[in-house]
């Protein structure tokens, strides 16, 4: 059973002999996964050890396309951090009010 929120619970068919069930198969499970992996966060980057100055940062998201939101999964340093651009194909711009290291979850 696949649960994805807890209350979801999916299941995938067992497997079968014939080229027929196998379809059949196929068709149940990309109707399952294709919407999972449409999430923003099935195609995310993590962005490890970004140093942050005092001010505005430019960081290069490695997306290829428009980003959609960020998660700040670690830092060093007691700062205020928020995005102060909108967001874009290439970059996040950050605002930071301290001198930090930190990693960035991009999605």
């Amino acid at each position: 059973m696949l649960s994805i929120t807890g209350r979801d619970n999916l299941q995938l068919p067992k497997i079968q002999t014939t080229d027929q069930d196998l379809q059949l198969m196929q068709t149940k499970w990309i109707s399952i996964l294709n919407p999972l992996l449409a999430q923003p966060l099935s195609s995310s980057n993590i962005l490890s050890n970004i140093s942050l100055v005092n001010g505005n940062n430019v960081i290069n998201h490695k997306l290829a396309r428009k980003m959609q939101g960020w998660f700040m999964t670690d830092i060093n340093a007691a700062a205020t951090i928020y995005r102060n651009a909108p967001f874009n194909d290439e970059t996040l711009t950050l605002h930071s009010s301290a001198n930090c290291v930190v990693n960035l979850l991009v999605f």
